[in-house]
């Protein structure tokens, strides 16, 4: 038996796409010679431009900084991540991506250009840019990072 839409909440029903699109990038990440964890990746698509402090990843995770800190190491040694001195703060590192990393990036960018077309021609150009639009506006209530609150990027 399937739930209906009207018995799924809101939050399982904006998760449920979201997940669709990471298996996607993720399957083609592997068929491309990256085996990334899903909680590997998941911290990764949280690393800022300029490098995020591991107690910034460790809020935007929900995960503690020992959790954290064990995926960072799990990433470094991949060479998908690099920890540099935070130009800010002497005694504090950053987490920044490192070239590897960025491969991940570019890698990425397709699938999810991707996925979005095909959510689009499913849904038609202005049910799309309602959803956008829509989303965009829940953003303002539900994202700490968008003031400039964390790290999180996109």
């Amino acid at each position: 038996m399937t739930a209906s839409e009207d018995e799924l909440n809101l939050g399982l029903l904006l998760f449920i796409p979201y997940r669709h699109l990471e298996s996607a990038v993720l399957t083609a990440l592997r068929e491309r010679g990256h085996d990334l964890p899903l909680n590997q990746a998941r911290v990764f698509q949280r690393i800022a431009p300029g490098g995020s402090r591991l107690t910034d990843l460790a809020e935007a995770s929900q995960l503690t900084k020992q959790t954290i800190g064990s995926i960072i190491d799990q990433l470094e040694r991949s060479g998908y991540v690099e920890r540099v001195p935070d130009p800010s703060d002497a005694r504090a590192r950053l987490v920044v991506v490192a070239p590897k990393g960025r491969e991940l990036v570019e890698l990425s960018l397709p699938v999810v250009r991707e996925v979005e077309a095909a959510w689009e021609a499913h849904l038609g150009v202005e049910r799309t840019r309602e959803l956008r639009r829509t989303l965009a506006a829940l953003r303002e209530i539900t994202d700490p990072w968008l003031t400039g609150g964390g790290s999180e990027q996109g």
